[in-house]
Parts: structure tokens; sequence; C-alpha cells
């Protein structure tokens, strides 16, 4: 029965994610609208959302959303992709983009219908990104422009006008390098193992070819050679490997491209699977491949290729309000606000101090005496007497800190338990009201494990007679308390969350930190600010156990050296009790958890100084306490 609360736009909704099932072949896949930024999972996508209005905009950018993640489940194969990755940023970049198009062309062969939604989408991110105003290929992406290259080479469409004025600006450096190379496309689109090799080549003459890495092609020879002379008397295993090495995937090659793929779910099915059917065959290969698993555990971080999980499939990204019911949150989060009473005036002051520091940047301020720009009123009557008077014009400058999203990454281990936890939450609270008054966004994230001591990714290694160094040997917990668009209104009740009984258990902050990192990189803010607030080193006993003593340890400094040196996030870090400048660049370590307000409003004002000598000086390492 329909009621009077009924969302307009909710059978568009429904009708999409029919649609959008049927259009990547898969009727188990989850489809979901959220304010936060659309992305893909191992088993459901993210798409933008519609309002009850349903406007023109919104319906295209969902519709262009979902058939562009649809054509990349569709035809696209992530240990293939994986298998042939450079290893270099640039390189790296102008390979996803030109693998992202060639799924759009290909979908767009199958079915014409969704080249216009997909431009629609194209439209969109290019005017939201300005490419409609560049002029200059310094200013313009060579990785999009590749994109949008293979896209209109591939399917004989006209780009939208943004994205074609910033092709335009590599076009001629494209077919002057890579003219040659391009002209094959056409024969290696519908292969995605020979459009990854044509892809590399485009990338060498384009001149990245020092970021490719070692041809992944090169060692096949020699390991179907071996696997033969092994095997002389297995003529049906000689046969496949022959057959797998014509699709540039040996016996062996699988096994190394599913390690490398993110989706370790999709990597543990497809090992058991292998290994039922080459136990048929011969009855030692699955004892000296699965016994031995050197590479069972799946390579997962940007940061550290060497840095495994045993399996990922028990892993948990979730929001806070699906971990209670509301009652329950209302509950905590009035047991939260009663803990902390004394203490919300100091943390209110200091809220109210940074906020004043920040509304006093957005004051309008104006460089005089310039030659062109506004006309300055208060030099009127020297113009009226004199017209020929020089420098009579104003100019507004720029604000730095507009157009900035935060996100606060808060460590929900054990070890935070009692007054550290309830103070890091109220701190936050605070700090999202302050920086929402001023125009910035803020995002509260989470992080700890599902259990203690490895959960069920641990009774898994255990059934599987315990391989050697099988990398994280735990289940990730990763709670989002506040998205960054969501008011904080909304997420308020979340936040009493963190005094739920037995939510906090171990942390894994390397891991953590990477996925709080790769939520900001989407977003359309110029500036992103990542503040992470935690109490020590990584723990987790099932994993250390099992691992060299620094495991944990060493992937969260490699994560925190990747971030500092691509500079698209500021990273700054708070210690409770513990120095945490080891790790981080700007560090903070408080000795007393009432001392957390202040670090935090202190560590953000100084990153949103206007004098950057003064923003330097105040941001330099420094131990409060």
């Amino acid at each position: 029965m329909s009621t009077q609360n009924d969302n307009p736009a909710d059978p568009f909704k429904k009708a999409l994610a029919e649609a959008t099932k049927t259009l990547a072949d898969d009727p188990e896949l989850s489809v979901s609208f959220t304010v936060d930024p659309p992305g893909m999972t191992d088993d459901g996508m993210r798409l933008p959302q519609v309002t009850r209005r349903m406007t023109r905009d919104e319906v295209l950018l969902a519709r262009g959303t979902a058939d562009s993640y649809a054509m990349r489940r569709k035809f696209h194969d992530g240990a293939c992709f994986n298998r042939y990755a450079p290893p270099g940023q640039m390189a790296r970049e102008i390979y996803e983009a030109m693998e992202m198009a060639r799924c759009e062309a290909m979908g767009a062969r199958d079915m014409p219908g969704t080249s216009g939604n997909i431009d629609a989408r194209i439209e969109h991110l290019a005017m939201r990104k300005g490419y409609d105003e560049v002029t200059e290929a310094a200013q313009a992406p060579l990785s999009v422009a590749a994109g949008y290259l293979v896209r209109e080479l591939a399917s004989g469409r006209d780009l939208p006008p943004s994205a074609a004025n910033l092709l335009n600006l590599w076009r001629d450096q494209f077919q002057t390098q890579a003219g040659e190379t391009l002209a094959d496309l056409e024969d290696n689109l519908a292969d995605q193992a020979a459009f990854a090799r044509f892809a590399r080549q485009v990338i060498s003459d384009m001149g990245f070819g020092d970021q490719l890495g070692e041809d992944p092609d090169a060692e096949d020879p020699d390991e179907d050679l071996e696997a033969a002379e092994d095997q002389p008397e297995d003529d049906e295993a000689n046969a496949d490997d022959e057959n797998d090495q014509s699709q540039d995937a040996s016996d062996a090659a699988p096994d190394e491209s599913q390690e490398q793929q993110d989706d370790a779910t999709e990597a543990q099915v497809t090992m058991d699977e292998m290994a039922d059917v080459e136990g048929g065959e011969e009855a030692e290969m699955p004892q000296s491949e699965a016994d031995i698993e050197p590479a069972m555990p799946q390579p997962i971080s940007d940061a550290d290729p060497n840095y495994a999980i045993f399996t990922g499939e028990y892993d948990e990204e979730i929001a806070a309000e699906d971990l209670a019911e509301p009652e329950e949150l209302e509950r905590l989060r009035a047991y939260l606000d009663q803990q902390l009473d004394p203490l919300k005036g100091a943390v209110a002051r200091l809220a109210n101090r940074l906020q004043r520091r920040l509304q006093a940047q957005q004051t309008r301020t104006w460089t005089f005496d310039m030659e062109e720009g506004i006309l300055d009123a208060g030099r009127l009557a020297r113009i009226v007497a004199n017209p020929t008077v020089p420098l009579a014009y104003k100019k507004e400058k720029d604000m730095e800190f507009r157009d900035t999203v935060v996100t606060l990454l808060l460590d929900n281990s054990g070890s935070m338990r009692g007054r550290p936890i309830s103070i890091a939450a109220i701190c936050a609270d605070v700090l999202a009201r302050t920086l929402e008054r001023c125009q910035v966004k803020v995002e509260i994230l989470g992080f700890t494990t599902r259990a203690w001591k490895g959960g069920q990714a641990r009774e898994e290694w255990l059934q599987q007679g315990r391989p050697q160094l099988p990398g994280r040997l735990n289940d990730l917990r990763h709670i989002v308390y506040k998205s960054a668009d969501a008011p904080w209104r909304h997420a308020r009740p979340n936040l009493g969350l963190m005094m739920k009984e037995g939510l906090l258990k171990e942390n894994i902050d390397g891991e953590a930190l990477e996925w709080a990192h790769r939520r900001l990189l989407p977003r359309i803010e110029a500036r992103k600010i990542l503040m992470v607030i935690s109490d020590g080193a990584p723990v987790d006993d099932s994993t250390l156990s099992v691992n060299p003593a620094n495991y944990l340890e060493k992937h969260l400094r490699d994560v925190i050296a990747m971030i500092e040196k691509r500079k698209q996030v500021e990273l700054l870090a708070i210690g409770i009790g513990h120095d945490v400048t080891r790790y981080y660049d700007r560090a903070v370590t408080i000795t007393d958890v009432e001392q957390l307000a202040g670090a935090m409003t202190e560590q953000l004002a100084a990153l949103f100084e206007s004098d950057p000598r003064q923003r330097k000086r105040l941001a330099r390492l420094r131990k409060v306490g």
C-alpha cells in the first residue's frame, strides 16, 4: 500500500538496480545509492544518490555511473589486470584509465544505449574537475586524456565538450609518440591480455617505460619449460600448459595473478577449484603447491606489495548505525554525554577559539593599488579630481582553507577503553560541529577487528593446516561514524557506539590508514586533511604470532611514507600516552587524555593558518604535556 511518505525516487532506484544487475550479468550484485563517493566493492556498488526531486542531472549521473560500473564488472578480469599492471604511479594511472575505457567501449558495442548515459557521466565529472577551462597540457592529467582517447577511438563517438577540450591538449603528442601503436587498438580491444600489452606499449611510447617494471610475459616460457621438464610423462598437463601460455597464463600464473587481486574471497574460491581439478589428475600436486602456499596470502596494499592477508572474506566496512539499534545508539549517546559533561565546557571553548580563527580568515581581505580589478571606493575622490591616477583598483585574496575536507580516524582498540575513547568521541563530535559551521566537511571513521586473537580468518587458517607466513590473520572492522557529506545532526547518535561493550578489540593501523586515505582521494575538495588519533603501535596477537614481529608496524610505516610522498592528503597524528612521532612526520604526543581536545584544535588551527611560515612553525613536531 502506498503511503504519504513514499519516496517518488524509489521506483526509479529499484528499476536501475535491476537493470544494472542484468548489464553486469550478476544477479547477486548489491546496488546501493549513497551520498558517499561512488565506488565498487567485491560484491556490490555504490551509486550517486537520487533525491526525491529526481532532477535530470541526478538521473543521468546515476545511470551513467551504473552503466560504467556494470561494464567494468562484465568485461574486466582482475587477475589479468593485476598481472600486467605497472608499478610506477603515472604508468599505473594511465593503465587503469585505458582499461576502464576499454570496458565501457566493449559495453557500448553490445548495448549501444549505455553510450549516452556514460557520456553524461563523463561530462559531469569533467565539468566538476574544470576540464572545460584547462588551456595547457601541464594542467591536464595525462592518464585521464589516455582514457578519453581510447573511448573515442574504440567507440567512434565524439567526446562531450569538456572531455574533448582536455584530450585535445594531448592529442598531437599521442599521435606523434604513440600513433603507430594506437592504430592497433581495434585488434586488441576484445582480448584483455592483448589490450594490457597494448596499453603498456602506449605507456612506453609516451615516455614512461621506466615505470613499467619487468615484462610479465618474459617469465612464462621459462616457467612452462621447467614444468614440461619436471613432468614429461604428463601429456595432459603439458597440453594444458601450452594452451594456458597462449592465453598468457600458465598453471602457475593464475595462482600468482589471483594472489595480486584485492578480492581475497574470489581468489580463495579460485584456488579451491584449482585444487579440486588438479587433485583428480595428480595427487601430489595439491600437496606440493597448497601445503607450502608461499604466496597464498593476498597482496592488498598500494604501499607495500609484500604486505598480505590470509583472507579478506570476513572483513567488514560498516556504518555505525548498522552495529546497533537506534534505541541503543541513543542510550549509548546519552551515557557518553553524561560521562563527559564536566569536560564539555572546556572542549567547547577550544572549539569556539578554533572557529574564531577560521572565520577570521574567512573575512574578505583585499590587495590594493592594482592596475585592474574592482574599483577602490576609497579612492573615488582622488579619481574624480584626477582621472589619470593609476593603481585605483583592488582584488580579493583567495582563502587557502576553503573547499576542504577533514577525516578523523579514531583508534577503536581495546587499549582505548574508558576515558580515552570517551574523550576521543566527544572531541570528534565537537570538532565536526565546529568545522561544519565553517563550511569544512568532516568524516569520522573508526577501526578495530571483529574478534580477539583472530576470528574466522584464523579458523580457516587452522583448517588449511597452518600455512607458513599467512599475513594478516584477523577480521577487520572499519566503521563509518559520519560520512563527509552527512550533516552532523544525523550522525550525532553514532558516536555513542564507541561506548558499546565489546566493540573495542585489536588495531591494525596500516590498513585502516590506507582505507581512510582511499576514501579521501576521490573527494572533489581541493584540500584533504587526515588526522589519526591512536594510543600506540598496531597490535594483533593472531597476526604477530605467525609473522615477523614487525609485520604490522612495517606496513604502517610504509603506508605513512606513501601518503606523505604522494602529497595528495595532509597527514597528522595525535598519540595518547604513546609516542607516535616515530611514525608520523607531523605528530603530537599527549600524556593525559584531558589534553586531547586542545591538541586536536591546535593541530587543525595550525593547518589552517594563512601564513605558511606560521603554519609550519605551529605544525612542527612537538610534545605536549
